[in-house]
């Protein structure tokens, strides 16, 4: 079974992401089936499209967009599918929705998307500040490489361009290429990744 243009994916643990663990118990932090930060972005490719060549495996893992798995309420009030949705487990996803996919354990960014680490700065007064527009790259792709810009730079990037992923337990933002802007020269004393304790138990 092969999609035509598409890729069909299987939701890993689910369409949701709606508990978390706290000790032996779990808690229940999403009743809505709309809110896109609670949505699985992570799913295993079933089978790869047949008009494609691609780097991207049958079998692998890959981080996609929410929308894939995202239910939604028509204006009658019924609960929909996605127009993603094939059949039961099963969605179709088009190249430019999957942002990474993992081979023998390695993470690598598909097409010209990026992830970028925030960072954070401590002031005169001891007082952390998330840094705007500024972060350390962690995954990055064969555009920024060819222009000098490599993983664990620091760089500077476009404002509301960071769409937020949990990746092993590390918040990252997810962008493209053309959203950096800059490269910094290196750290300044003051500055140290940020990851939230959230992310952490995601």
């Amino acid at each position: 079974m092969k999609g035509l243009f598409n890729f069909i994916i299987s939701p890993i643990d689910g369409r949701y992401n709606n508990e978390k663990e706290v000790g032996d118990s779990k808690l229940v932090v999403n009743t809505s089936i709309e809110e896109f930060v609670y949505i699985n972005r992570m799913a295993k490719v079933i089978s790869t499209p047949t008009s494609l060549c691609t780097n991207i495996k049958k079998g692998d893992v890959v981080v996609v967009h929410h929308n894939i798995f995202r239910r939604w309420y028509d204006i009658r009030g019924n609960e929909r599918n996605s127009r993603n949705y094939f059949t039961e487990n099963l969605y179709f996803c088009p190249l430019d929705q999957i942002y990474l996919y993992k081979q023998k354990d390695k993470w690598l960014t598909n097409l010209d998307y990026c992830f970028v680490k925030p960072v954070r700065e401590t002031d005169k007064s001891k007082t952390e500040i998330l840094k705007q527009q500024k972060g350390v790259l962690k995954y990055t792709n064969d555009i920024l490489t060819q222009l000098d810009v490599h993983k664990e730079d620091v760089i500077g990037f476009n404002p509301l361009r960071e769409w937020e992923f949990v990746i092993d337990g590390q918040l990252l933002y997810c962008m493209k290429s053309k959203d950096i802007v800059i490269k910094y020269d290196e750290y300044k004393g003051n500055e140290t990744e940020y990851n939230p304790s959230w992310a952490q138990s995601s």
